[in-house]
């Protein structure tokens, strides 16, 4: 009996941490959803207030400073680039989340990778704290 309640609180953490990734990956695709609506507003929602985004010119330190540095992937018609995660992971304590993947270019070539660290800010809620672009180089067929 104790077995079998150890085995069934196991599978219970386990169902949690996979329904916490799916939200993630939800508020990831969501979040990326943003660049190709051209939703700047729906952008910052996804970022926590002390976030830091690091990019070629150093770290962005919090979400004024980011949506300062970010507005002007936002500016055009055409989006310069997307994203889309491709893997998550939740740690057991289901506050913190990474999540990658692949970032494209406008015509659809691959040319980096990006990595997110999220953090559950309510129930269901996740917000983006860091954010780093990584491995650019020449584009890459999808």
């Amino acid at each position: 009996m104790l077995a079998a309640a150890v085995t069934s609180s196991g599978t219970q953490a386990r169902d949690s941490t996979s329904e916490l990734k799916k939200q993630v990956m939800e508020s990831e695709r969501a979040f990326a959803a943003t660049m190709k609506a051209r939703d700047f507003d729906g952008f910052i929602r996804f970022i926590a207030d002390e976030a830091i985004f690091f990019g070629a010119e150093g770290p962005l330190r919090g979400k004024r400073a980011i949506a300062r540095g970010w507005r002007q992937f936002y500016d055009k018609p055409q989006a310069p680039f997307s994203w889309e995660p491709e893997e998550v992971e939740v740690l057991e304590s289901g506050t913190l989340a990474y999540s990658g993947g692949p970032v494209y270019n406008a015509q659809g070539q691959r040319i980096g990778r990006f990595n997110s660290i999220w953090r559950l800010k309510a129930p269901g809620q996740w917000e983006v704290v860091f954010d780093r672009g990584s491995d650019f180089g020449p584009p890459q067929k999808k």
